[in-house]
């Protein structure tokens, strides 16, 4: 339960197998490793001593994945930057865990000066970038040549590796602590639901500073297998990367999956070398799904659901995307519990409640966090006799798969009914000229709240607010359905790739006590 462990196995094992590429930038283990140790020495020649915090506010890149490595091996806490942040959330993050030393690449250096001005301690810069260091920086790569490696420190178990701060949709954000024991445990639990592929390539595309892509990434270390990363989503890249690296496993969010289909070169490319395609952090609507699915016969599709609390907490096998999967709706499901997990869907008073009834996901197992970080207030409020409350609204059928309706605080309660906005969704987005969706509720004073559909069209495609009803209509009961229909050309996304809703409720609700009525 050492996050480094799978460093020395790979480097005892396969030296020369090729371990990371990042834009013709090619690194084998043995190079990898020796990186790694060279820059832990320069991490604690720089000050970094045993459970210091240090950041990373980066793109995805090779050095990315070093500098991970390097804090564990020098014995520190990493605390991966949330790349959406402004500089105010960003020094709140920084000042909380008393963050030292901050990697920093060229996209986020204009960030820099403003960071530097406001944090309570100054962090020290590690440039990170490609091109020359700016003055006051430290260079990354001058480094690592100047500095002897290191001995791992081999921390492990319950040694703190992470804090990582959480969106912030509430409130100031939350430091949520894992540590070696936890990761390393949700690592292994995905891997007794999914082998590696042998002798596979996965793409980072998705954000490193996430839990789900940095899990993926620690994945694929333990496996021994290549890291192919390219810096952020882009469908045209994504394309290009994997017919050049022939990659054989992809990682994205849902909104991600539905720009890739819908990019004009998708059909272009020759991706015949994927062989899984992981969904997750969000619901999928059905009908991207169902298309995605048509699109790559012979792929295999699994989701997997879990949080930053908890790496990992059900998985839907490839069995249940089958067509048989798919009539029984399973392919809908998030799966059942993983190995090692529980979960329970419980009441407002923590009593579990009958099948396929609606209550809030608990759980508890090896990946489940410490807390929050000098939080305990929070701490205790989410983690009750050892179950952690998610905020993850769902319902579980007799054969234990778990089926989210909505967050608990997205559901909107319009003329006392409960209205779950994950549902509304998948029926707005089955209609053919939608391209996403996303569904909130909006004060209403005879109502309480009403059911709003924002709405971003297929290019080429038009469709009226009475289409979109009409059709609704046709799929979900008249209550749910949307009583107003806003079009927009674009949604406000987070750095994880998920719709912000909170963006997008704000203006409704300017000036009211509470976000419903």
């Amino acid at each position: 339960m050492h996050l480094t462990n799978s460093l020395h196995r790979c480097l005892q094992q396969t030296p020369e197998k090729i371990a990371t590429i990042f834009r013709g930038r090619v690194r084998r283990y043995d190079d990898f490793c020796a990186r790694v140790a060279r820059l832990a020495g320069a991490l604690q020649t720089t000050g970094m001593a045993a459970n210091d915090r240090v950041g990373v506010l980066a793109l995805n890149s090779d050095r990315f994945l070093e500098t991970c490595m390097a804090v564990w091996w020098g014995g520190g806490v990493l605390n991966p930057v949330n790349i959406r942040w402004s500089v105010p959330e960003i020094v709140y993050s920084l000042d909380d865990c008393d963050t030292g030393i901050l990697f920093i690449d060229d996209h986020f250096l204009p960030m820099a000066a403003g960071i530097a001005k406001t944090a309570k301690r100054p962090p020290r810069f590690v440039y990170m970038g490609e091109g020359e260091t700016p003055d006051g920086m430290q260079s990354y790569e001058l480094a690592i040549a100047g500095c002897a490696p290191v001995e791992d420190t081999w921390r492990g178990y319950e040694d703190l590796a992470i804090i990582m701060y959480t969106g912030g949709t509430t409130g100031f954000p939350k430091g949520v602590m894992q540590s070696h024991r936890n990761i390393w445990s949700g690592c292994i639990q995905r891997v007794a639901e999914a082998r590696p592929i042998r002798d596979g390539r996965s793409l980072h595309a998705a954000p490193l500073f996430h839990m789900a892509a940095l899990s993926r990434a620690l994945n694929q270390f333990i496996a021994g297998e290549t890291h192919v990363i390219i810096p952020a989503f882009n469908a045209l890249e994504v394309l290009e990367t994997i017919e050049r690296e022939r990659v054989t496993e992809v990682g994205l969010v849902p909104t991600m999956i539905q720009a890739l289909i819908d990019h004009p070169e998708f059909g272009k490319r020759d991706i015949r070398s994927v062989k899984r395609l992981v969904y997750g952090a969000s619901p999928i609507v059905p009908a991207v799904l169902e298309r995605t699915m048509a699109l790559l016969p012979g792929v295999e599709f699994s989701q997997s659901y879990g949080l930053t609390e908890a790496m990992v907490v059900t998985t839907n096998p490839p069995g249940n995307h089958d067509e048989a999967g798919r009539a029984s709706g399973l392919s809908l499901s998030v799966g059942r519990a993983a190995w090692g997990t529980s979960v329970r869907i419980v009441d407002e008073a923590g009593n579990e409640v009958p099948r396929g009834t609606v209550g809030e996901i608990a759980i508890r197992g090896p990946s489940v966090t410490r807390g929050y970080w000098n939080k305990p207030q929070e701490t205790a409020q989410a983690l009750c006799d050892g179950w952690l409350h998610t905020g993850d609204g769902a319902y579980m059928d007799e054969a234990g798969y778990i089926f989210i309706v909505d967050r608990m605080k997205d559901m909107i309660v319009s003329g006392g009914e409960n209205v779950y906005s994950a549902e509304v969704e998948s029926a707005v987005g089955r209609h053919p000229a939608v391209a996403m969706c996303a569904v909130i509720g909006i004060p209403s004073e005879a109502w309480g709240e009403t059911v709003h559909a924002i709405v971003v069209l297929r290019a080429g495609q038009t469709a009226t607010e009475g289409e979109i009803r009409e059709y609704c209509r046709s799929l979900i009961a008249n209550y749910k359905c949307p009583k107003s229909v806003e079009f927009r050309t674009e949604m406000p996304i987070s750095g994880a790739g998920k719709i912000l809703k909170r963006d997008l409720r704000a203006p409704y609700w300017e000036g009211k006590s509470k976000r419903v009525n």
